[in-house]
């Protein structure tokens, strides 16, 4: 699996955290080891830009995912067959100020926008209440697991 973690936003973060969550996720959601995804995290501007662009609305956003093979969660007897899952873009600057907004820390942010991007480059979506509820749910299980995970190798 490779998974890219490009930093143009100016912000210092923790990308090896960022990197075990999507390795993490993947397993989890049984995604083959043999999948790329690209995670891109940019200043304000560009997300802007990247907003304006892509979904036709004014402002820059926390994240944005954009799929390619359009491969969807597998299970442990058939998991998702190798292929490239896309990209996922972040905005720290926004994160920080919605971790502010949350009373967390912008890591944490990151953590539950990173999932959230994958959710959706693996097919998921909020738009119906029933689709929302699903995606949420799953996003709160991993993000939970991986916490855990973490303090296990603490």
């Amino acid at each position: 699996m490779t998974i890219e973690i490009t930093n143009e936003s100016g912000v210092s973060v923790d990308e090896t955290v960022l990197l075990r969550l999507t390795e993490h996720n993947l397993a989890q959601l049984n995604v083959s080891p043999d999948a790329d995804l690209a995670i891109l995290l940019v200043d304000e501007g560009a997300m802007e830009s990247l907003h304006v662009q892509w979904m036709d609305e004014p402002g820059p956003t926390d994240v944005l995912s954009f799929p390619m093979d359009e491969l969807r969660p597998g299970t442990e007897e058939s998991p998702t067959p190798p292929g490239l899952l896309g990209d996922i873009v972040l905005c720290p600057q926004v994160a920080e100020a919605q971790a502010q907004a949350a009373r967390h820390t912008t890591l944490d942010e990151l953590i539950l926008l990173t999932t959230h991007g994958l959710l959706h480059l693996l097919g998921f979506d909020h738009a119906e209440p029933e689709d929302e509820r699903e995606m949420f749910g799953l996003q709160r299980e991993l993000i939970t697991a991986f916490h855990a995970s973490e303090r296990r190798r603490a």
